[in-house]
């Protein structure tokens, strides 16, 4: 990195740290109002609901003291996107979309809601067995991408919790 490059890191931390910036998983930030606060509640009848709760595990971390319970439910939908004139299928899009709602444990008042969705692809080109691993990685893609907006979402609106 040269000289010039560093003046222009330090000046823009300088600007960010001036306007209020505070990192999201630094001390006092919005992120540590959930870690190891949350219990996270999945569907048991879908695997895809209970991969997206474990992606949710993963990012919130084990909870050490249980003040809310994080609620979700999933739905998905697949879609025909690349058909050749003999009708075959070459391509999938998986829609996914989840709802859910951060409830505190004592009061049992609910906290934060919200949906968030998004899609991804799969080749439906090779034999049945390529076909299926490659619809079962669209899922757990899915379920990542659900999973990292739901965060997003969350840790946004995570200083409403400190209030």
């Amino acid at each position: 990195m040269s000289w010039s490059d560093r003046r222009h890191f330090l000046i823009a931390a300088v600007v960010l740290a001036g306007c209020g910036f505070t990192p999201v998983y630094g001390p006092g930030g919005a992120g540590s109002a959930l870690n190891g606060r949350v219990v996270v509640t999945a569907p048991q009848n879908d695997r895809y609901a209970f991969l997206l709760g474990q992606e949710l595990e993963t990012r919130l971390g084990p909870p050490k003291v249980a003040q809310y319970n994080l609620a979700f439910s999933l739905s998905t939908d697949t879609e025909r996107v690349a058909i050749t004139q003999e009708q075959e299928t070459n391509r999938y899009l998986l829609h996914g979309s989840a709802t859910y709602r951060l409830v505190e444990q004592s009061a049992a008042d609910q906290i934060i809601t919200g949906q968030v969705s998004s899609f991804t692809t799969y080749s439906a080109t090779g034999t049945t067995v390529a076909t299926l691993t490659a619809e079962r990685d669209a899922n757990r893609r899915l379920t990542v991408i659900l999973a990292d907006k739901i965060m997003s979402d969350l840790i946004s609106k995570a200083p409403e919790l400190t209030r």
